[in-house]
């Protein structure tokens, strides 16, 4: 910090020459005494670029004449992490409404979707009916993908995870990366040798690829190379890289690079926000990147971009590896499953507020021979359960629901219907509740938006033991 003893009336506006507008507004306030003291942040002439200073201003009288003194700070670590806060309260906001708005459209398009597979049992190919079901039927799927993708940059997505050789998945998507990047850029594969198995969901980390290539091919107006690159990376102890700490482990690094104009030093700190794009109107949504970053940070991993201008730009994507011994014990649980039989004489308790699924759901579940008992809330099942003549092998429940929500009834049903099978069924991602989840043995979870075929198997599968 330091000061500097400036008289009133001398010409001190050359020291912010860069601020002059507002800094004259400023000591003229002081000066004339309507504030005892007031500070302002500014950028002085000659400081290292981006750094960011904090001045505050006093009028004191030294016995002769009214003085200011001003009084110097350099902040730019602490706007910094103020600008960061601001980010993080913004993210956050974004991703619990895209939680809130995905939760309704789940509990639509399950409806759509039920009620469309409920007609098609009804009606065969030849059917003149068929296709326009097939129409209704296929957007409600494209519908469900892009809900998908609303959730990937809020890391509310649910997640298939399964354990994945990076190699193998690059391979099978060469093809259609090379559709992607057209005639004037060149793809080049390169891949390390002893890759380690990742555990993530294969279509989101097809996504990230094919999302981070289109943005390369897209930097590249000339043409050129988008290279890939894997390997394995150890870290002995944690790493911090950008503002992140990496934990110390075994990883598998992609990189995707290209030779293209660069991305401009004042975007790099945006790139991964939600609807940030450097693209002209309608050449892109902003979704790319942030959906990206969504699937990587929810699969554990980190990414991290490096650019210069006229150069190009390398995006290093970083999944952790599953241990070897954990990979050796899931391989040794792998089993064939046996298809129950498609009828079953089991009795359902159903729980659902929202009326259309729950219609469908009662449906589905009833063609399949199974007894069901159907409710709109908590409260009402409990109250059918307290007739204890009444046998229930299955309950299925929605999670969030007015009153109570489906793990705390659940918890108090169990009390009285020790080994009572569970399935939960929900809009938003099961890591939203995961936890609670857990402490319920032999629950299992369905996320919305489900089909006929999703929601009787994931019911039959708990009540018919595999043989």
């Amino acid at each position: 910090m330091f000061g500097k003893k400036i008289n009133i009336g001398h010409d001190i506006t050359e020291v912010f020459i860069s601020n002059q507008q507002s800094l004259l507004g400023w000591i003229s306030d002081v000066s004339e005494g309507k504030v005892w003291n007031k500070s302002i942040v500014l950028q002085l002439p000659g400081a290292k670029s981006g750094t960011v200073f904090q001045a505050a201003l006093s009028r004191v009288f030294d016995g002769q004449e009214h003085v200011l003194i001003a009084a110097f700070s350099d902040v730019t670590a602490l706007k910094s992490l103020e600008r960061q806060f601001v980010q993080s309260q913004k993210m956050q906001a974004i991703g619990q409404l895209a939680g809130g708005v995905a939760h309704d459209f789940n509990n639509l398009l399950t409806a759509i979707s039920g009620h469309c597979d409920l007609l098609l049992l009804r009606h065969d190919k030849n059917d003149p009916d068929f296709s326009d079901l097939m129409q209704i039927h296929q957007n409600a799927n494209r519908a469900a993908a892009l809900i998908g993708q609303l959730l990937a940059f809020s890391r509310k997505q649910n997640l298939q995870v399964k354990l994945l050789n990076i190699r193998e998945i690059i391979s099978d998507l060469a093809h259609l990366l090379d559709r992607l990047v057209g005639e004037k850029v060149n793809l080049l594969l390169y891949h390390g040798t002893k890759l380690p198995m990742v555990r993530a969901d294969k279509r989101q980390l097809e996504q990230v690829l094919m999302n981070l290539v289109v943005n390369a091919r897209d930097a590249m107006v000339e043409g050129g190379d988008v290279v890939i690159r894997t390997q394995s990376e150890t870290f002995d102890k944690a790493q911090e890289r950008d503002s992140a700490v990496i934990p110390a482990g075994e990883y598998v690094k992609i990189q995707v690079e290209d030779f293209g104009s660069g991305i401009p030093p004042e975007h790099r700190q945006k790139i991964f926000e939600p609807f940030f794009t450097t693209k002209r109107t309608g050449e892109g949504t902003g979704l790319g990147l942030s959906t990206v970053y969504g699937i990587v940070k929810q699969s554990n991993g980190f990414i991290f971009a490096e650019s210069e201008i006229g150069k190009g730009t390398v995006f290093d994507v970083l999944i952790p590896a599953v241990d070897r011994r954990a990979k050796q014990k899931e391989q040794k649980l792998i089993a064939e499953v046996v298809s129950p039989p498609t009828q079953c004489e089991q009795v359902v308790l159903l729980v659902e507020d929202e009326a259309p699924v729950r219609a469908f759901a009662s449906r589905a579940l009833r063609i399949k021979g199974l007894t069901v008992y159907e409710a709109d809330c908590a409260e009402a099942a409990l109250k059918i359960l307290e007739d204890k003549s009444l046998k229930i092998d299955v309950f299925v429940t929605d999670v969030v629901m007015p009153g109570l929500d489906g793990p705390t009834w659940v918890r108090l049903a169990l009390m009285d219907r020790p080994g009572t099978r569970v399935v939960f069924v929900s809009g938003y991602a099961e890591d939203a509740f995961d936890k609670q989840q857990s402490e319920i043995e032999g629950s299992v979870f369905l996320p919305k938006p489900f089909s006929l075929n999703d929601l009787t198997q994931a019911v039959l599968d708990v009540v018919v033991p595999a043989s």
